[in-house]
């Protein structure tokens, strides 16, 4: 008698895509995330923090 346990089941091996990633639009493709500040509601002295913040230091 053969008393050999079943062998478990395998996990499939993952399948090779072939499409071209050029078809898909990336997070570089849209306008979402430039230049826009978290919690920036318009106030003058987060616009002036920012302007501040963004001056090159020749300029002071």
């Amino acid at each position: 008698m053969d008393t050999a346990p079943d062998p478990e089941p395998r996990e499939p091996k993952a399948a090779l895509i072939f499409d071209d990633p050029l078809d898909q639009q990336s997070s570089d493709d849209t306008d979402s995330g430039w230049g826009e500040r978290p919690g920036a509601c318009g106030d003058s002295a987060a616009d002036l923090k920012r302007f501040l913040d963004e001056k090159p230091p020749h300029h002071l």
